[in-house]
């Protein structure tokens, strides 16, 4: 049979790597309600917890009433609305970028912009522990696609120094999402610079978080100036849903022109938009949700460290407790939730052979109480972790 399904599922069983999604029935924030039980909810991207935040829920309800719940076409068609333009460029403001340009999601941002950007011919550089959205964008651009090793600027400049491609783009993420650590942008921007090469970054998890203001890694690393690609997702540290690409005028208009999953989506809701606006003004005015989630991470990981679980080098919301075995971090997953927590266990191939890990992320929707009490529950299981 030209299509075994049914031994290609089995064998995603078999090595404890079988996914399912879990159905909620509440809404995003502190708590998770699964099954009718309620649980402390450690798995989300919320983190500043704006995803349920009274006044961005009641300015989504509002721009529904105004424009609707459906745009009806993609944004070169008739579905670009006035809020949309209004969020690009309060977004550019943000980002302090000449313009910005909305997407449907990350995925189809980073997609977009590779394959306008790249063709037969040129070079994509990745960094090893890239998401999956930039593998996939490198390796769909037509481009010859290289990755680099994890965080390592010198590696990154000795494939640039031999490359002869006719356009170099360095691709990261600013905040490495199952890692939780950040890349060397300063570095980077150094080896693009001495190289002729466009640096590319993907700040999905340091927008809203990173940066007194919250504008991401690359205030924080101090080079915006020196990147000229900016991702951004808005279902994270923003809490609504979709994504943009931030940059110079003649860069948002290559993507109009040419970024196919801008050219050939659906707008997103005008409400959604609208509501993103209210979030945006508020992760970067409230300061006390970074200075909340700032305290709740070093609360965290000083008590996991006098448990001796394995950290990995993060200073952000993503604290992944490092286990090894799938086996052992789904049984690990498991234990947690029959104390209360919903913690995910994150496997291959979404992480390397070995490394799989519980991803522990906080938000300023969680409170001291509910992280003692997360160090309890470990302390609980941990001494069990060798009998699994």
């Amino acid at each position: 049979m030209a299509f075994d399904l049914a031994a290609d599922l089995a064998a995603r069983r078999a090595q404890h790597r079988y996914r399912q999604p879990l159905l909620q029935d509440g809404p995003c924030g502190r708590y998770a309600k699964v099954d009718g039980r309620r649980y402390l909810n450690f798995c989300s991207n919320d983190y500043l917890g704006l995803a349920n935040d009274p006044a961005v829920v009641s300015a989504l309800q509002g721009a529904a009433a105004d424009w609707g719940v459906g745009s009806g076409a993609s944004h070169l068609v008739c579905g670009h609305q006035r809020p949309h333009q209004q969020l690009e460029d309060a977004l550019a403001d943000h980002t302090g970028r000449e313009r910005a340009l909305l997407f449907s999601n990350g995925y189809m941002a980073n997609l977009g912009v590779m394959s306008a950007l790249l063709s037969k011919g040129d070079g994509v550089f990745n960094d090893r522990l890239n998401h999956a959205s930039l593998l996939d964008g490198g390796l769909l651009s037509g481009a010859r696609f290289r990755r680099f090793a994890h965080n390592d600027a010198v590696a990154l400049r000795g494939q640039l120094q031999r490359s002869e491609a006719r356009r170099k783009l360095v691709v990261t993420d600013g905040v490495f999402s199952m890692d939780g650590d950040v890349a060397p942008l300063a570095d980077y921007a150094d080896a693009c610079e001495d190289h002729d090469a466009w640096l590319m970054v993907d700040d999905a998890h340091g927008l809203g978080v990173l940066d007194v203001q919250g504008r991401g890694s690359l205030f924080a690393q101090g080079v915006n100036e020196r990147v000229p690609v900016l991702m951004g997702t808005l279902g994270k540290g923003l809490g609504t849903a979709g994504a943009f690409v931030a940059g110079s005028h003649a860069l948002i208009e290559t993507l109009i022109q040419f970024a196919r999953t801008y050219i050939y989506t659906t707008a997103m809701p005008a409400a959604v938009a609208a509501a993103t606006l209210v979030s945006l003004a508020k992760a970067r005015e409230e300061h006390w949700r970074r200075e909340k989630l700032v305290a709740l991470i070093q609360r965290f990981r000083a008590g996991a460290e006098q448990q001796g679980f394995t950290l990995m080098d993060s200073a952000t919301p993503i604290q992944p407790l490092l286990i090894g075995a799938d086996q052992q971090a789904l049984a690990l997953s498991q234990q947690l939730r029959e104390q209360g927590f919903l913690i995910t266990a994150i496997r291959p191939p979404t992480v390397p052979d070995g490394q799989a890990r519980l991803r522990v992320t906080l938000s300023a929707a969680h409170e001291e109480g509910d992280v003692d009490a997360l160090l309890a529950a470990l302390e609980k299981v941990g001494c069990r972790t060798s009998d699994v």
